[in-house]
């Protein structure tokens, strides 16, 4: 598969220094790291608002930076949709005006009848189109946002920080919005984020950005799970996530049993129908570890697998973080130093992982 984002750019601004490199082909990917890390330099660079002193920049196999070769696209001619952390919607304008101002950009050959439907289908947005942005929340400010961008028909969907300005509740409500666009209209998006919990639920693939250089780049599922990337496992949120298929419900408990690769999870019963796919998260702090096989406990969900990594010690030395391979899948397991050295852990010994809580995501 042909990657659909191709980055290696250099650029520096004032005293700070931006060196990323890497490839993505997953539907999302996102770039994480802490506030000044250069998630935005990085953004603003592919949407063409920054022109970098060196590098390259590929999207969708078209050459938008070539510092080599003289190459640099304007930005009204890359085709980039761009959603930034406040919806900056025109105040005058009706939500339908608003969103027809993004189909204007749309290349005319393009421009299909159906495609404000299915935009308004995607995004629950039909009901809204008489008001005015004054009226309406902060979650559907973002809503409209979205689809005046893909009206626009980018070959590409950034989207800076969309949830930083929402509440809890706002996010909640706009986050599966965000997961049908991934998974129904093939536009390649690039999310920044500073939120695990965030970057669990939504990225297909993720670029970890540390101090203006990328610390760690690949799938989503495996480096949330490795002890290896500091500023994931250190993070209170972190751990492991999983894409599961319900494999049965069982009413008489209230439960559905889940198929993972780490084998089979209880969870509170969802609405989903059986064969339904799902993706888990299991912190890091919800994992405990045994050495031998348990009996007359009232925990449903014990896994066992195989020590695969052993994190150094956190900042105070008072915890770490251990990887564990539960048959090729990653568990990620935060245990305190003495714990872990009661136990006598290492790289190989067999365990057995204790879940207190698997946290669903989507449904």
């Amino acid at each position: 598969m042909t990657d659909a984002i191709e980055i290696a750019v250099e650029h520096r601004l004032g005293a700070f220094s931006l060196a990323a490199d890497f490839a993505s082909d997953g539907r999302l990917t996102a770039l994480f790291g802490r506030s000044g890390s250069g998630k935005t330099s990085l953004v603003n660079i592919i949407a063409g608002l920054i022109r970098p002193q060196r590098g390259r920049v590929v999207i969708d196999g078209r050459v938008m930076v070539d510092s080599e070769r003289g190459v640099f696209v304007p930005k009204h001619k890359r085709r980039i949709g761009y959603v930034f952390q406040e919806a900056r919607l025109f105040p005058h304008l009706t939500v339908r005006q608003n969103l027809l101002y993004g189909h204007w950009f749309a290349p005319r050959a393009e421009a299909g009848g159906s495609d404000l439907d299915d935009v308004l289908d995607l995004l629950g947005i039909g009901h809204l189109l008489q008001r005015q942005p004054g009226s309406l929340s902060g979650g559907e400010k973002q809503r409209v946002a979205i689809g005046r961008a893909l009206l626009a028909k980018p070959r590409l969907l950034l989207m800076d920080e969309p949830l930083a300005s929402l509440d809890e509740a706002r996010k909640a409500e706009i986050l599966p919005y965000i997961e049908r666009l991934r998974d129904a209209f093939g536009i390649p998006i690039v999310y920044v984020s500073h939120s695990v919990a965030e970057v669990a639920r939504l990225a297909t693939n993720l670029v970890v950005l540390d101090q203006g250089a990328v610390s760690a780049s690949g799938s989503t599922i495996e480096l949330m799970s490795r002890p290896g990337v500091p500023i994931l496992s250190a993070a209170p949120e972190a751990g492991s996530v999983l894409d599961a298929r319900i494999l049965c419900h069982e009413p008489e408990h209230g439960l559905s049993v889940l198929e993972t690769q780490a084998g089979p999870l209880h969870v509170p019963q969802r609405s989903l129908p059986v064969g339904s796919h799902l993706r888990v998260r299991i912190l890091a702090s919800d994992v405990l570890i045994s050495l031998k096989p348990l009996e007359g406990i009232s925990a449903l969900n014990v896994l066992s697998g195989t020590v695969a990594e052993i994190g150094a010690r956190r900042g105070d030395g008072s915890a770490l973080e251990i990887g564990i391979d539960c048959n090729g899948a990653s568990l990620l397991a935060r245990l305190t130093s003495k714990s872990a050295e009661h136990l006598g852990l290492k790289p190989g010994n067999r365990v057995y992982a204790v879940i207190k809580s698997v946290s669903i995501d989507g449904q």
